[in-house]
């Protein structure tokens, strides 16, 4: 009874094959590379949690109440955008998945296509401090604006895009700031990691804040296709989703900010931020350190 109950729930509401391709996709790569890039036991289940998370979300029965109330949308949001996206960043797959891919493939298609200067000044764009944070905030605001909210929820093909835009910039955002390597070779150093996801903080809050408070409803579309729930009024599914965004949102942040820090400290420990080699460097060929600081951010 409970695996036919289950099974039912785990049927898509609509079924996407590019959801199924991708998810697929990145499983059978991992699987494939773990075996040659060490992966520890904790980022295995990280990467798993994330995946899968992802895919409940997008692919699942869920997606009709994703539909068809707004505090659930927001719920669907936040996995897309932060949890799921946040646990893939945390295994660090990078090395497995490249892994899984095989070598020649990776010589004719993969290196190729990386090095292509379109390709590299797209990434250098998109993974600039300022740019992350306001594509970060940016799409949440975008996607939340009244007008353009209510076409997306009606239009299937925008819908998709919707959601996809939020998992793609979810996954480049935490990827930038999760990295636990020293900068270079990670493009931002620890300090600047730690301040990027804390400059992501309070416009969450104000928008969470402004939803929940607002006494007028915002988001009718959901009243004019049939609410999910029928005992939930529409105020009161309006501020349970303005509540998702003002606190669990905003958490996901302050914990992407810890692991940042734990992060930073770590290397600073180890020695091998960049100041810190420089100045075991000097000491190694006898010149005096320089007076300052000894974390650069």
């Amino acid at each position: 009874m409970l695996a036919m109950t289950l099974l039912y729930w785990l049927q898509p509401w609509e079924p996407s094959p590019t959801v199924m391709i991708c998810t697929l996709l990145a499983a059978v790569l991992f699987v494939r590379g773990k075996r040659h890039a060490r992966v520890s036991l904790a980022r295995q289940i990280s990467f798993w949690f994330g995946l899968g998370a992802l895919y409940v979300v997008l692919h699942t029965r869920l997606d009709y109440y994703f539909e068809h109330e707004f505090f659930m949308h927001r719920a669907q949001h936040l996995v897309l955008h932060h949890l799921g996206p946040f646990f893939i960043a945390l295994a660090y797959p990078g090395a497995a998945l490249r892994a899984g891919i095989p070598f020649k493939w990776r010589q004719r298609f993969v290196r190729p296509v990386l090095a292509a200067r379109p390709v590299r000044v797209a990434l250098d764009i998109v993974m600039h401090p300022v740019v992350a944070v306001g594509l970060f905030v940016g799409l949440i605001y975008f996607w939340l604006f009244s007008p353009i909210h209510f076409i997306a929820m009606l239009d299937w093909r925008l819908y998709r895009v919707m959601n996809w835009s939020m998992v793609i910039d979810g996954l480049l955002f935490w990827w930038l700031v999760l990295d636990s390597r020293p900068a270079p070779p990670a493009r931002l150093s620890p300090g600047k990691r730690v301040l990027v996801v804390i400059a992501a903080i309070p416009a969450q809050i104000v928008l969470g804040a402004f939803i929940f408070f607002t006494p007028r409803e915002l988001y009718p579309v959901y009243s004019i296709c049939g609410r999910a729930f029928t005992w939930l009024s529409p105020i009161r599914d309006q501020q349970i989703g303005g509540l998702l965004l003002w606190i669990p949102g905003s958490m996901m942040s302050v914990i992407g900010a810890l692991v940042a820090l734990r992060h930073w400290m770590r290397l600073s420990a180890r020695g091998r931020l960049q100041q810190d080699r420089r100045a075991g460097v000097r000491a190694a060929e006898g010149a005096p350190p320089k007076e300052g600081r000894t974390l650069r951010t």
